[in-house]
């Protein structure tokens, strides 16, 4: 058998137990939280049949989704007049009945169809499980990631994207993660100002380019809109809602004035104001609220308000969440007039955040807090036997596993940052005493072996 190179495929990570238990903290904050809102877990496979996910991400989603490659007699019915005709995506298609998912919400509607007479609405359900995309690797962006999604289905009312932004505000401030700006905006604006420049029939194409702004520019985004058959005009009338100013109440004012005989435009400004006025009342302690009319969010599935956040201004980073409504996204698996509003975090990213910013508590590296020596059989027994009680006390405590020099047990304490070690050689054995050794300050103390329980007890 040849040799293997150890690796692992680009976009993909290994986790240290370091690195891990970081992560775990971070999780944790996030579920706690979400269950603090009255929300439930749910968790679905991780992949599902390839036509729930296609079509529900617009055509660049769908590029990027990860495809499983049919196995046995299945490859059989590969469709090789669409290879002959040069159609690849339907080839493809044809190669493959499964994929990996590309984000929780679409599996999510799909959960929520398939069990819609088990389930109360509205039903309020969180998800962490990690995702696939196909994209090109770079820093803050993978090809396999954490996402982290909690969703209200069932009910249009919009305290439920008020509340969306609380949860936000409550775990950046958990985190102490300040300095974090939420941008808003609505897919009902967006259709509008496709009206207002006559361009109502490229709705699609129009959202996918203005949502690269932040990526590519204006001139980037005027150069794709080209591309795609904008004329002149349109891009002229385009020009005054890529050059608002002033803060949210002053550009909601301006964007009213301008679309204002545009009755689903001004519905969605209406949305967005009450919003405002509401999340105004509250002691957002983390995040601040700003109005970013570009912003577009390319998935087609939302009908409603639309956000984004971005990290503190110091840091290079995009957006760390997102979210919005969706009103139809159950239709497509045959539940109808079932709204959902749902808020995603980016999991990976605000881990890169944080640990730039050195927000991790030092005590998450300390795991094993007693390190017993092993000075071979008939002390080993003994100190497994307090070891187990240890254990039950729910202090974290192992036993070196061979009776190797002392120096390398002690330097295996030290590289591991266990605080405290239990020395019980034939020597302390025979006079009935163990020694308990301080491993940062060097301080040892002799106790009898008879109290050896009581007294490690007192480390938990």
């Amino acid at each position: 058998m040849s040799r293997v190179k150890p690796s692992i495929a680009k976009g993909t990570r290994d986790f240290s137990p370091e690195i891990l238990n970081r992560r775990n903290f971070l999780k944790s904050h996030l579920v706690d939280i979400f269950e603090s809102f009255g929300f439930q877990p749910i968790e679905t496979p991780s992949f599902e049949r390839s036509e729930t996910l296609l079509g529900k991400y617009g055509e660049e989603g769908d590029r990027l989704i990860f495809k499983i490659l049919n196995s046995g007699d299945k490859v059989r019915n590969a469709d090789l007049e669409a290879l002959q005709k040069g159609a690849l995506a339907q080839f493809s298609n044809s190669l493959s009945q499964k994929a990996l998912r590309y984000d929780l919400t679409v599996p999510f509607a799909r959960y929520v169809a398939q069990y819609q007479n088990d389930i109360q609405f509205p039903f309020r359900r969180y998800q962490i499980q990690n995702v696939w995309r196909a994209d090109r690797p770079q820093h803050g962006r993978f090809q396999e990631f954490l996402q982290c999604d909690a969703d209200v289905v069932g009910e249009k009312s919009l305290w439920q994207e008020i509340e969306g932004i609380l949860i936000y505000d409550r775990v950046f401030s958990k985190l102490g993660l300040k300095g974090i700006q939420i941008q808003l905006n609505h897919r009902k604006i967006l259709a509008g100002i496709a009206q207002c420049i006559g361009v109502e029939s490229q709705l699609i194409d129009f959202t996918v380019a203005l949502d690269k702004l932040s990526k590519i520019g204006e001139q980037g985004v005027i150069e794709e809109l080209k591309k795609k058959g904008f004329s002149m005009d349109s891009l002229s009338r385009l020009q005054p809602f890529l050059s608002l100013e002033g803060d949210f109440e002053t550009q909601l004012s301006a964007v009213a004035k301008i679309l204002e005989s545009f009755d689903d435009a001004l519905e969605g400004i209406d949305e967005l104001r009450f919003i405002f006025d509401q999340l105004k009342r509250q002691s957002l302690k983390a995040v601040s609220i700003s109005l970013d009319i570009t912003l577009a969010r390319g998935l087609n599935y939302y009908t409603g308000l639309i956000l984004e956040v971005i990290p503190p201004g110091e840091i290079k980073m995009g957006s760390i969440g997102g979210g919005g409504r969706y009103d139809h996204l159950t239709d497509l698996f045959g539940l109808k007039n079932t709204s959902g509003f749902g808020i995603s975090f980016g999991f990976d990213r605000i881990y890169l955040v944080m640990e730039e910013l050195d927000l991790f508590p030092s005590s998450l590296n300390q795991n094993t807090q007693l390190l017993f020596l092993n000075f071979g059989r008939e002390t080993a027994e003994v100190c497994f036997e307090t070891l187990t009680k240890l254990r039950d006390q729910q202090l974290p405590s192992e036993i070196y596993p061979v009776a190797a020099k002392l120096k390398k047990q002690l330097n295996y304490a030290d590289q591991r940052s266990i605080p405290h070690v239990v020395i019980l050689g034939p020597e302390e054995f025979q006079n009935g005493i163990f020694i308990l050794k301080e491993m940062k300050t060097g301080k040892q103390s002799e106790y009898s072996i008879s109290e050896m329980l009581q007294v490690l007890g007192q480390l938990s």
